[in-house]
């Protein structure tokens, strides 16, 4: 076989021409370097990264790549993800795991998760043919500015509805207008975190937040939605900021986030904040005031 030209060969090729005459294994070695390198190479170029998906790789059904799946496909039967709308996001350690854009909720599967670096909020693992979700943003201000592990988005029926009804007029609290859906003695309010993640503190007096009790009155903010989701951020820090003791914020005509310490608090308190929004809407309706 001749030779190729001068300056032609790899770095590979020339040490395997070089040492086939004294050392076969040699040969193999290197040659086994070789197609090793273009696997690698290869499996980057389609998107695959084992250390990246490593992230979203695990049996335990509480791990967060696949609680986002289970819990997705969970809240398509309450209608609450219709159509690809709303996400969740679970913060575990340093890692933020989020549902992607664009998805159908009860199809979605562990590979379609982005995982995100809290303190870079660099992403450490991204599907190549999905879309980071637009709510990533919201998310993210609800675990610095609250410290939550977990923060869901629905586009409940019930919260847009409340929504609507406020902004009627037809029930407002006196002081809040239509900026803020208040509620009391109903038992369900108990199941409601004063500040959403119970470990925070109130300024004034400086007590223990806890959960609501049957005569609290339960009050979440209400803000008005924009074109783009990402563009609700500022609002969204307001009200946090504005109402210490929310575990939520309504976005009207558009739905509601909730967040908790954990994804089970988080989960439990939108469970019960959409049964309270469902409620009042069902009092609305027979002519009741729900505050």
């Amino acid at each position: 076989m001749a030779n190729p030209p001068p300056g032609t060969e790899t770095l590979a090729e020339a040490i395997i021409s070089e040492e086939t005459s004294t050392s076969p294994s040699l040969k193999r070695k290197a040659e086994d370097n070789m197609e090793n390198g273009s696997s690698k190479k290869a499996a980057t170029m389609n998107g695959e990264d084992s250390t990246a998906d490593a992230l979203i790789t695990s049996t335990d059904p509480l791990h967060p790549a696949n609680h986002i799946c289970s819990l997705c496909h969970k809240f398509y039967g309450f209608g609450w993800v219709t159509g690809t709308g709303g996400g969740i996001s679970i913060k575990h350690g340093d890692h933020v795991y989020l549902a992607p854009s664009g998805v159908q909720k009860e199809l979605m599967q562990p590979k379609d998760i982005f995982v995100m670096d809290f303190k870079t909020e660099k992403y450490l693992r991204r599907p190549k043919v999905l879309k980071p979700s637009a709510c990533t943003p919201l998310f993210m201000s609800a675990y610095t500015k609250r410290g939550a592990g977990a923060c869901i988005h629905t586009h409940s029926q019930w919260a847009v509805l409340i929504t609507l009804i406020l902004e009627s007029g037809a029930q407002q609290h006196p002081s809040h207008g239509k900026d803020a859906f208040c509620m009391k003695e109903i038992e369900q309010i108990k199941g409601i975190s004063r500040g959403g993640t119970g470990s925070q503190e109130i300024a004034e007096g400086g007590r223990k937040l806890g959960n609501l009790g049957f005569f609290d009155t339960m009050k979440i903010p209400v803000i008005e939605n924009t074109a783009h989701e990402e563009d609700l951020k500022e609002t969204l820090e307001k009200a946090i900021e504005e109402w210490p003791e929310t575990c939520a914020v309504l976005v009207r005509r558009h739905g509601v986030y909730v967040w908790g310490k954990d994804v089970a608090q988080a989960k439990t308190q939108a469970e019960s904040l959409d049964y309270l929004f469902q409620l009042a809407v069902e009092m609305h309706k027979m002519g009741l005031k729900w505050i």
